[in-house]
């Protein structure tokens, strides 16, 4: 029988040893490089406050054309912000590794912000052009709910090429009647054309260079809906008012989310006294040109963004409730209150003011 020495022993052992040393450092390199690697989402934190009662680089964030009458406020009706990685950047598993364990941060596949078929600057230009849609909404939206008449209608943005409207319609053109019904919303318009049925005629008039001209277009069907008809035509809401409106944000911020708290703030400015009764009122909400109040994104985020920055009260689009109530915040220390219009913003700032108490509708 065979007897395996010591120095045997130890030379197995060494060896062993050696071969597990060496996959613990392979292991550890290879972790620490993945580390590094991008991963196909993005992070989402909470971003910067900015009171739109207030100044941003020494100018008013929100101000009005000469002429118009406007009112002294107080407190602070801030608009909220989403801090997501730029569109050219790329997120690396050691950053969705903190940002899964941050209850502040949340981690999202990169498709659902970004389209793989959308660029960078695309992606960009989108988001400034959704800023600029959202600042006319709310312009229209805060206007009427603080009692100004605006003008509306219904213009021709874009001509599909080679399409029934082809030749006959250009962009610019005001439609003022279809089938003889007079509009002037862009769900009219929709709604009177596709009451027809593919092939049949529909008369439009139109102003165009101070004049009105009738004009009969065979409409098609919809390229993915036969049962839909189309003229070929992009349309676009129009608005007119005596008041001037100027918004010095810039290209800082984009999205439509701050859509909601502009209106709050042209209201605020063009109506006595002061909607917040002093108090740091925070929100957020996409907001069409009729004061209806839409989801957005990134709720709980801009929730704890209001909340490091001090505000009491939070103004969440109802579609959004169940969500914002997740959000990591004291709810003892900031009221969510749940809206679906501006008006129905307004009147519940106005009776929180008046008793801080009040029954208002929030999100439970």
């Amino acid at each position: 029988m065979a007897h395996l020495g010591v120095d045997d022993k130890l030379s197995g052992m060494t060896r062993r040893v050696a071969t597990l040393t060496v996959a613990s450092v392979l292991l550890i390199i290879l972790t620490s490089v993945a580390f590094f690697l991008p991963v196909p989402y993005v992070t989402m934190e909470p971003g910067p406050t900015l009171d739109t009662l207030g100044e941003s680089d020494d100018e008013p964030l929100i101000e009005f054309g000469p002429g118009v009458k406007t009112y002294e406020t107080t407190g602070s009706l801030s608009l909220t912000t989403v801090s997501v990685t730029r569109p050219g950047a790329a997120v690396k598993l050691s950053q969705a590794f903190t940002a899964w364990f941050d209850p502040d941060s949340a981690i999202v596949p990169r498709d659902l912000i970004y389209p793989p078929e959308q660029s960078a600057s695309e992606a960009e230009e989108e988001g400034v052009a959704e800023m600029s849609g959202s600042q006319q909404a709310s312009e229209v939206a805060g206007l009427i709910e603080a009692g100004y008449d605006v003008k509306s209608w219904v213009e021709v943005s874009t001509v599909v090429p080679d399409g029934p409207a082809d030749g006959s319609l250009q962009p610019a053109d005001r439609i003022v009647s279809v089938d003889g019904e007079k509009v002037s919303t862009l769900e009219a318009v929709v709604s009177a054309v596709t009451a027809r049925d593919p092939g049949d005629s529909v008369r439009l008039v139109v102003r165009r260079d101070g004049s009105s001209r009738t004009i009969d277009i065979t409409t098609v069907a919809d390229s993915e809906d036969a049962d839909v008809p189309r003229i070929g035509v992009g349309l676009a809401a129009a608005y007119m008012s005596a008041v001037e409106v100027v918004y010095n944000v810039g290209r800082r911020i984009s999205g439509p989310s701050a859509g909601t708290m502009f209106a709050l703030a042209i209201f605020d400015k063009l109506t006595p006294g002061s909607l917040t009764g002093g108090q740091a009122i925070a929100g957020t909400g996409e907001i069409s040109a009729d004061g209806t109040v839409m989801s957005i994104g990134g709720i709980q985020q801009k929730i704890s963004a209001a909340y490091e920055a001090g505000a009491t009260i939070f103004l969440v689009p109802a579609d959004n409730c169940e969500q914002a109530v997740g959000a990591d915040v004291d709810l003892d220390a900031i009221m969510l209150v749940e809206i679906e219009t501006l008006h129905e913003a307004v009147t519940s700032l106005e009776a929180l003011v008046a008793d801080p108490q009040a029954a208002v509708p929030t999100c439970t």
